[in-house]
């Protein structure tokens, strides 16, 4: 069922002005609320605060264009009650930092007054998208989480061939394949792991020559195609952000079977929109603060992922 009445939407983002509209999955939503007629407004997370026991923000309302060399205008900023606002996008990217984990913290208020907020404030911080992963381990290639460098160590050598990363990194930074009895093994382990952060090892998965697949799910039904990131020359990670290269495909049966497994949890969690990360057979992160390739499947299928997402929200605040 569709909204009967425009919606007061705000979308809690990276600047505006920064984006990447070719690619930017915030700005196909923007695009999708304006073109639907909703009132869209814009702020970021320095712009939330509490006043009175009630969240509040500083926003702008915007008007956007799909035209790279001139994508926005901003109208006049005002402060007020965040539940003014019918929803609340939260999109900006990581890291889930302290500063971010106030700002699902200052949301979750505006949830109890009522405001839709998309994603879930409390799934935000319960989801650390490559713990969240491990929810689902029938899904998962063998993994390893630990601060301890030897059971790393030994992880490691058990596996021959493995991908070590932080817990909190994204785009691809920090993200080392290692092999057993390597020399530099030692160092990238205690780099990792000093001062007792933790550090995930996981089993090198050789599919990743044929893509690390972006698969995204809206209230838990996946979207008919993914996103292949294809790692580039000597380069080991698909990230686009490291310089992978995207082609679309059509989900396989192993795909829609992972999106099966995870569904029904994120659905019961209020994730509305999340992206699995899955190379060959096997998941390896579930992503829920921001996931991308809304732009370049749309591009490649005819599809409006941005759309399902909004038949979703308009069905919720009807």
């Amino acid at each position: 069922m569709r909204a009967s009445r425009p919606l007061d939407i705000v979308v809690v983002m990276d600047p505006i002005g920064s984006v990447r509209t070719a690619k930017d999955s915030t700005f196909a939503m923007l695009l999708e609320a304006q073109r639907r007629g909703h009132r869209v407004q814009i702020a970021g997370i320095a712009d939330l605060g509490i006043g009175e026991g009630r969240a509040r923000v500083a926003a702008h309302p915007v008007t956007v264009r799909d035209d790279p060399a001139d994508w926005y205008t901003l109208g006049e900023r005002t402060d007020g009650p965040l539940a003014r606002f019918d929803v609340a996008l939260m999109r900006s990217d990581p890291p889930v930092d302290a500063e971010y984990i106030h700002a699902t913290q200052i949301l979750g208020l505006a949830q109890r007054d009522g405001v839709l907020v998309v994603n879930d404030p409390q799934g935000l911080r319960d989801l650390n998208e490559k713990l969240a992963a491990l929810l689902f381990p029938q899904c998962c290639p063998p993994t390893l989480v630990s601060c301890d460098p030897g059971a790393l160590k030994t992880f490691v050598a058990e596996h021959g061939d493995c991908v070590v990363k932080p817990l909190d990194g994204m785009g691809g930074r920090s993200i080392f394949r290692v092999r057993a009895g390597e020399d530099n093994l030692n160092v990238i382990v205690e780099t990792l792991v000093g001062d007792g952060a933790f550090a995930l090892a996981q089993k090198y998965l050789p599919e990743i020559r044929d893509g690390d697949k972006r698969i995204l799910l809206v209230d838990g039904e996946p979207v008919d195609y993914c996103l292949a990131r294809i790692p580039q020359g000597q380069e080991f990670r698909g990230n686009l952000a490291a310089g992978g290269r995207g082609e679309g495909r059509p989900l396989s049966e192993r795909d829609r079977w992972i999106a099966a497994q995870v569904g029904p949890e994120l659905r019961r969690r209020g994730m509305l929109f999340v992206g699995l990360d899955v190379i060959g057979d096997w998941l390896t992160e579930v992503n829920v603060t921001s996931p991308t390739c809304i732009r370049e499947l749309d591009k490649q299928f005819g599809l409006n992922i941005a759309g399902l997402l909004f038949d979703r929200i308009e069905s919720l605040r009807a």
